[in-house]
């Protein structure tokens, strides 16, 4: 072997070694992926574990069922509104941030995008609702979180919106319908 080619190889040796290192140091670095949380099923609102902001429960869906498709959840939550009417809404949220619309109640539309957190844990939900009352609108800005408890039994759902009307913030607790 001639000394260039020598050379050659060890450099080519070394080069490769070097990556290899680099290569695994970098990797032990990188931290591990969990899996996202399945939110699917039927959940029920626990009053007493909730803190309900100005407007109390009467804001609050009592229960919310939940299925999970391939690219998002499909929320169906029932409650009531401030005049006591039952009222049940349905979203539809996919997890790569793309908008998505849906009818609140009447006329009223609400968009949203909904994506994972860093953590892969909570799923972050921003949604811009345009409600027309008596001729006028008014925007309504929410932002909302949910977290699945470690034993799967309980979800966290913590809200905060922003209108004319004012500004509240909540945190639901439901509870998995047995």
């Amino acid at each position: 072997m001639s000394f260039h080619q020598n050379i050659v190889s060890r450099f080519s040796a070394k080069t490769l070694v070097l990556s290899a290192v680099a290569f695994t140091t970098m990797s032990s670095f990188e931290a591990p992926r969990l899996a996202t949380p399945d939110f699917s099923g039927e959940w029920k609102l626990n009053e007493t574990k909730s803190e309900l902001g100005q407007f109390g429960a009467r804001m609050a869906s009592r229960t919310m069922k939940i299925t999970l498709e391939n690219e998002g959840f499909n929320f169906e939550k029932a409650g009531s509104n401030p005049q006591g009417e039952a009222l049940t809404m349905k979203d539809r949220l996919t997890f790569d941030g793309k908008e998505t619309e849906s009818t609140v109640f009447g006329n009223t539309k609400k968009k949203s995008t909904a994506k994972w957190a860093e953590d892969g844990q909570t799923l972050n939900v921003n949604s811009v609702i345009l409600l027309e009352m008596n001729g006028e609108s008014t925007e309504i800005k929410l932002t909302e979180t949910y977290k699945l408890s470690s034993d799967g039994q309980s979800l966290v759902l913590d809200s905060k919106s922003s209108s004319s009307f004012g500004e509240n913030a909540m945190k639901l607790v439901y509870e998995k319908a047995k």
